[in-house]
């Protein structure tokens, strides 16, 4: 490998938005890193879908196809 062509790879600290916090590492320039979702509050891995319902549509939505 040549030499000092690769990012500094060091300890971060990940913070989500629900309050989850875990220790990475990366080559992120920064120590902490925010984000808005993570594996302990997204769908896909809790199993729980959250529906936002905009100006009705979901009710508009049910009511026109449901049955």
């Amino acid at each position: 490998m040549k030499a000092d062509i690769h990012p500094d790879y060091h300890d971060v600290k990940v913070t989500c938005s629900c309050g989850n916090a875990f220790g990475t590492r990366s080559t992120y320039e920064k120590d902490e890193l925010h984000v808005e979702v993570c594996s302990a509050c997204h769908p896909f891995y809790t199993g729980q879908q959250k529906i936002m319902d905009t100006a009705g549509r979901v009710d508009k939505f049910k009511k026109r196809f449901g049955r």
